[in-house]
């Protein structure tokens, strides 16, 4: 018989405490896609709503500063 297991949530980590800041690249890499430099979903980076959008307009202004590509 398959035995079907429960994934564990994730927790937002802006909740938790950290902050994400368009000039510290290491920590907004974790929030893009290796291959293509796209934003990934909540789903795949278990942020919260709000917190996604803030993550999202930290990418941006990254992107714009030229701190990241917008393509890989």
């Amino acid at each position: 018989m398959a035995e079907f297991y429960r994934k564990k949530k994730k927790v937002c980590q802006m909740c938790a405490g950290k902050d994400v800041d368009y000039k510290d690249i290491d920590t907004i890499k974790k929030y893009i896609s290796a291959d293509r430099g796209k934003i990934l979903p909540r789903r795949v980076t278990g942020a919260c709503a709000k917190h996604q959008r803030h993550i999202a307009t930290q990418i941006k202004y990254a992107r714009h500063m030229a701190l990241i590509p917008f393509v890989k």
